[in-house]
């Protein structure tokens, strides 16, 4: 117990730092794009006292380190400081932008995850036979077609020749959770043809080794039957690898693709980081960027917490 309490101990610390350098990074990453804020905001004819007069009043003109300190001393106190295009503080439409892409993750992963994992545990289960075959191959085809085309080819398919699937994301304002759920199965496909392949690789990779363990091979020969030894001693062990991986594609579901959310005209975080990296609204951006990286922290952390809860080796052995 101790030893798993030092795992947890340095992983949160590890977490912490990472934030830290994302914040760096994200801020310095926003001062680098081109343009000016306050030219962006008043356009190409704004007369240049008045653009200097803005960029003042914004603050953008301090030194960047003063910018710095400032920004993330608010960050720390929970405020995300004003929209330099709306006028209006960040946390009004992050909020609303954020839930929409949980929504879409949560969607996409309830599809993904016990599809991915069964087709990695059935491949195992037939190495090298047409089934292996073709899950191997279709789920590497499925993840390196760009979203934009599979996109496109869902909408035509699903959503005009057949008819089944909305081809907008945007649903009725009055709209329950099935109906919700019905507007984002579409949307949700790139993701899960993306990560499906991926997934399944990894289940895939960690059932096969786990099948050519001692453990494994000593309880057949007991006799006990086999799908007791899969459910109750393979499995969980060749899970372990893929608890990682839906880890990792959190922060990327929940970013979202700015070409996906634009073909399925879908308010996420994702097309509201875009939207503000072209109008230099760097309380915007940079609020919405360090959400990302905060929940793929997060997601990564219980994704730790969960392989060591799941493994005893971890469990028993020193800090890693």
């Amino acid at each position: 117990m101790r030893n798993m309490l030092q795992v947890l101990v340095w992983r949160l610390f590890l977490a912490l730092v990472t934030l830290w350098l994302l914040s760096l990074i994200v801020f310095a990453g926003a001062q680098v794009l081109p343009g000016d804020v306050g030219r962006t905001m008043l356009g190409p004819l704004a007369d240049a006292q008045a653009v200097a007069v803005l960029n003042h009043q914004l603050g953008v003109d301090r030194p960047l380190v003063v910018q710095y300190v400032s920004w993330i001393g608010k960050l720390l106190q929970g405020d995300l400081g004003q929209s330099y295009s709306y006028g209006a503080p960040v946390s009004n439409f992050l909020g609303d932008a954020l839930v929409n892409s949980l929504k879409l993750a949560a969607v996409a992963l309830v599809i993904v995850v016990p599809l991915g994992i069964a087709g990695g545990v059935w491949a195992a289960l037939r190495v090298g036979r047409v089934v292996d075959r073709l899950i191997s191959i279709g789920g590497l085809t499925a993840s390196v077609i760009p979203e934009f085309v599979s996109s496109i080819c869902l909408i035509l398919v699903l959503g005009v020749w057949l008819n089944l699937l909305p081809v907008s994301a945007v649903w009725p304002p009055d709209a329950g959770v099935l109906t919700q759920i019905h507007y984002l199965l579409l949307p949700a496909m790139p993701f899960v043809f993306s990560l499906f392949g991926y997934l399944a690789r990894m289940a895939r990779a960690g059932m096969v080794e786990v099948l050519d363990s001692d453990y494994v091979r000593t309880a057949v020969l007991m006799g006990l039957p086999f799908r007791t030894v899969i459910w109750r001693h393979a499995l969980r062990n060749a899970l372990l690898p893929s608890i990682s991986v839906v880890a990792t594609q959190v922060g990327y579901l929940i970013g979202g693709l700015i070409i996906v959310e634009t073909i399925f005209h879908y308010n996420g975080i994702g097309g509201l980081i875009y939207t503000a990296a072209r109008a230099k609204d760097f309380p915007m951006l940079e609020a919405g960027v360090l959400c990302i990286g905060l929940i793929y922290t997060i997601s990564m952390l219980l994704a730790d917490i969960l392989y060591v809860a799941l493994n005893p080796r971890i469990r028993s052995g020193a800090r890693s």
